[in-house]
């Protein structure tokens, strides 16, 4: 059996609340974390309706892939534009507690109530 190399997508829509999400699906480590940096360097974050970064079919993701996140919650902060984590998984969740990123993210169980969350 050949091992074949990660693969991770991002797919950039609009909530009908007017939030911009990224649903990252794959795995999320140093040999694909460039797709979600891409993604990350397209937008324009302003203070605006929020962004929802949706991990619900994120399958792995490695300290490169949490570099990438803390970067993300950094330049939201920056602009000022209120950013929340969706659909992490229980390993994920936990892996997250375990290196103290819900100290700076807000985890929601899915999209609806991380759209919700900014809202509030």
């Amino acid at each position: 059996m050949t091992k074949t190399d990660p693969v991770l997508t991002v797919d950039r829509h609009t909530h009908p609340s007017g939030a911009t999400v990224l649903l990252v699906t794959g795995e999320l480590d140093h040999h694909t974390a460039g797709a979600l940096m891409g993604a990350l360097d397209e937008l324009h974050l302003a203070r605006t309706d929020g962004l929802v970064i949706d991990l619900s079919a994120l399958s792995y993701c490695d300290s490169t892939g949490i570099t990438v996140l803390v970067t993300a919650h950094h330049r939201a902060e920056q602009a000022r534009c209120p950013l929340a984590l969706a659909g992490l998984g229980s390993d994920l969740r936990q892996m997250f507690h375990t290196v103290g990123l819900d100290q700076i993210f807000t985890f929601h169980d899915d999209l609806d109530r991380a759209v919700d969350a900014l809202r509030n």
